[in-house]
């Protein structure tokens, strides 16, 4: 006998006042019902219920047993309940892969809050200037920038991955005041050592600009250039020269006068920023909070 369905069925069989009613609540047939009832009396070797033609009610026993098999299935729904909670509950490893700047600066800082939220979660984070393979790679999420090749990958646009143009205050004093964009040829220029494939290649030997008299081009007076661009904000900050560095890098940088912004009327090129991940992994809850968390906090910030 199926001890958990037969305390069901003759708890259906209380609450409801007949066998019949308790049938068409458990989807089986009265019979099969009372079959139930009297096969667990004999497995008590007591009588739980008086039936007569009219009525049908409870023995001492039968009432103190009600009781129990109603706390049974109490608790056996509170530890349903439980297991499917610890199923929603983001638990786990998560691998990560994002560029090296953008990593530090912005994907790191959303990281940390997540994981304050999540303390069952931890997460592994490689920042790379190379574009990791999700599925040899062993990873859950990539962010990217720039334009994406085709995938079968889902690819979610997080926002803009935007440059400012600056310099330290020590820098402007001791030169002339940038005031177009033309001047920007006769300035120390710091710039990022791009592969010579990559679309922002062009960074280490001119500027480009957009303003309201459409894109300009202006050549650079190179005075150093870093492969790295954390070394670069660092030499910008120190008043070596002028150097287009990623927004996020340098905002508390601006607002606390440690660099100025140049030409603020002009925007300079920018880069899309993806986020990737399998599509069949998304339902898994681990995953499925860390990216939608990363799209609330990342996306509104660069968007």
């Amino acid at each position: 006998m199926n001890v958990f369905q037969a305390i069901t069925i003759f708890v259906a069989v209380v609450e409801t006042g007949s066998m019949t009613a308790a049938a068409d609540r458990c989807g089986i047939s009265s019979t099969m019902v009372g079959n139930y009832v009297r096969v667990l009396e004999e497995e008590l070797g007591s009588t739980l219920l008086r039936r007569t033609t009219r009525r049908q009610s409870l023995t001492p026993f039968g009432a103190l047993y009600f009781e129990k098999c109603k706390e049974i299935l109490r608790l056996v729904d509170e530890t349903k309940e439980l297991a499917q909670a610890a199923q929603d509950s983001p638990a786990g490893t998560l691998r990560i892969t994002t560029p090296i700047t953008y990593g530090i600066e912005s994907v790191t800082p959303c990281i940390a809050r997540y994981l304050t939220r999540h303390p069952a979660v931890d997460i592994e984070v490689v920042l790379s200037a190379r574009a990791m393979d999700l599925t040899r790679d062993k990873f859950d999420v990539a962010i990217r920038l720039g334009n994406l090749e085709p995938s079968s990958l889902i690819c979610r646009r997080l926002g803009d991955y935007r440059m400012t143009l600056c310099a330290a205050p020590a820098y402007v004093a001791c030169h002339e005041e940038i005031v177009d964009p033309h001047q920007l040829a006769t300035h120390d220029g710091l710039a990022f050592a791009y592969s010579t494939t990559s679309p922002q290649a062009w960074g280490q030997r001119e500027w480009r600009l957009e303003g309201a008299e459409g894109q300009v081009v202006v050549p650079m007076k190179r005075r150093m250039l870093f492969n790295n661009t954390q070394a670069m904000h660092r030499a910008t900050l120190a008043g070596l020269g002028v150097a287009m560095l990623p927004e996020d890098m340098v905002q508390a940088d601006l607002h606390n006068g440690q660099l100025q912004a140049l030409l603020p009327e002009y925007a300079l090129p920018s880069r899309p920023i993806y986020l990737l991940y399998h599509k069949e992994r998304y339902n898994a809850p681990t995953l499925r909070s860390f990216i939608d968390f990363l799209i609330r906090n990342l996306g509104t910030s660069t968007s």
